[in-house]
Formats: structure tokens, C-alpha cells, sequence
């Protein structure tokens, strides 16, 4: 399916979201602590299908996909 080595970067491109705007995206969309990641409103079906998938194929997605969400959940420590 994705023969490159995951980043965070191509993570955002397969979100549908703007590779050029990710650390603006990371610090508007900050999540409290009691929510997951797959669970914050601003995802999309497909999007919330696509993370939720990787995190439980526990392939190498799954480790930018917990990158992601630590980074949107850094101001909740």
C-alpha cells in the first residue's frame, strides 16, 4: 500500500491535510488529555477510519500516528 518509509509528513498528505501548515494545525488543534486521538472532533470519517487502522495494524504507521498524538496532545501534560 505505502512503499516509502512513514513520516509525519506523509502522514498529514494522507490525512488530506497541508504538509506546509502542519505545526500551525498541531497548535490550533490541541486535544485535552481525556481525548483520543481518534476520538477529536475535527477528523473526518476516512481521516478517523485511517488513524484508528494504522494504530491497530501496529505497522510502522502506528508509530507517526502516536508521533501525531503526542504532539497534539503536548499542551495537556
Amino acid at each position: 500500500m505505502f512503499n516509502e518509509q512513514p513520516t509525519l509528513e506523509l502522514l498529514f498528505e494522507q490525512l488530506g491535510l497541508e504538509v506546509d501548515e502542519m505545526d500551525q494545525f498541531i497548535q490550533s488543534h490541541q486535544l485535552p488529555k481525556d481525548v483520543q486521538l481518534e476520538h477529536a472532533p475535527f477528523w473526518n470519517d476516512s481521516q478517523r477510519s485511517f488513524l484508528k487502522n494504522r494504530c491497530a495494524e501496529d505497522d510502522e504507521w502506528a508509530i507517526i500516528v502516536d508521533t501525531l498524538n503526542q504532539l497534539l496532545h503536548e499542551k495537556s501534560i
